[in-house]
């Protein structure tokens, strides 16, 4: 099973150089499980191996593993429906979320959740929402769970440009800092809302001072970037921790695949797409810093190989698990309270 730490601590003056060497291939790596699990997702999808809905995270790797890499056992995170990726990031197996993905029982809600509705208590992963911006104020709850708990801990929130300007949005932005709960509002800005480019959507075009009516501070962040959007994670979960209200990260990235496996994408250029691949790619230029750090053409390849081992097994495992029982249908509808 592959996992992200939950803690990486900041290297020393006197370490830095080996150490950030080693961060980057850890963050390469798993930006990469990312990469080829969704790429296999994809290829599942089109062999009709997985229903309903699927909207792929290829292109926005950096964001999640950056704002991981900063987070601590305990911390919880809540996102959408384009959720994979934070799946992953947060330690859950590959083969649990691809068995989910497949709707066989192996799956972390027992194959009745699929892409959009996945849940692991245990990682801290809350969904997996497939409403707009509904999640938002959900994560608001789990970071006064947080508060009220006195855990020192707190909750990443993961939302779209698409949900910026929903009313709950900006309900719960009101009542985070009234309450000055300690959550970090990551909006993954990929600049298309379905098909709609934010520029003929959003009246706010800087998604970062979104807080600024609530005194939240806000930041923009390179999203295609893993060390810039790890550095700015670092710097707001110090804020956050440290008792002084939520704050908002705009992490401006891109996806390469349509809205989800049914979408065209036609309300863009080929050139558009092919152009941020080949200049932005947050793998890419990962991958381009450590070869300028010395580290070996030969071991990225091993850790491709690795990855490639790991996205196998899972699709195997999923496909070899079976569908859940008829007599799943009901449960896990009502708690028993």
């Amino acid at each position: 099973m592959a996992s992200v730490p939950k803690r990486t601590r900041r290297p020393t003056k006197a370490e830095a150089p080996s150490v950030l060497v080693e961060l980057l291939r850890k963050l390469y790596r798993d930006m990469l499980l990312i990469r080829r699990f969704e790429e296999k997702a994809g290829q599942l999808y089109g062999m009709g191996l997985i229903g309903g809905f699927c909207h792929l995270y290829i292109g926005q790797e950096a964001v999640v593993i950056g704002i991981q890499s900063a987070l601590v056992e305990g911390d919880s995170l809540i996102t959408s429906y384009r959720d994979h990726g934070q799946m992953l990031a947060c330690g859950m197996d590959p083969k649990g979320v691809m068995a989910e993905l497949t709707g066989r029982a192996g799956g972390y809600s027992r194959g009745k959740g699929g892409s959009m509705h996945m849940f692991s208590a245990e990682k801290g992963f809350y969904g997996g929402h497939g409403i707009v911006g509904a999640q938002v104020p959900i994560g608001a709850g789990l970071a006064f769970a947080h508060r009220y708990r006195g855990d020192g801990k707190i909750c990443v929130v993961y939302y779209g440009d698409g949900a910026v300007n929903n009313g709950q949005v900006w309900e719960t932005l009101n009542l985070a800092a009234l309450w000055k709960l300690p959550a970090i509002f990551v909006i993954e800005n990929n600049r298309y809302g379905m098909g709609t480019a934010k520029e003929r959507a959003s009246a706010v075009k800087h998604f970062f001072k979104t807080g600024q009516p609530f005194a939240i501070p806000g930041r923009a962040v390179d999203g295609m970037d893993v060390l810039a959007v790890r550095e700015a994670a670092l710097a707001a979960v110090a804020h956050v921790r440290g008792g002084k209200g939520p704050q908002v990260l705009e992490m401006e990235t891109y996806r390469y695949r349509g809205h989800s496996m049914s979408d065209p994408a036609k309300y863009r250029s080929k050139e558009e797409v092919s152009r941020m691949r080949s200049e932005r790619d947050p793998i890419d230029r990962a991958r381009a810093q450590l070869l300028a750090r010395g580290v070996d053409e030969a071991a990225l390849k091993e850790i491709d190989r690795e990855i490639k081992d790991i996205v196998t097994a899972a699709a195997d495992f999923a496909q070899a698990s079976p569908e859940p029982d008829p007599s799943e249908l009901m449960t896990d509808v009502l708690v028993e309270a």
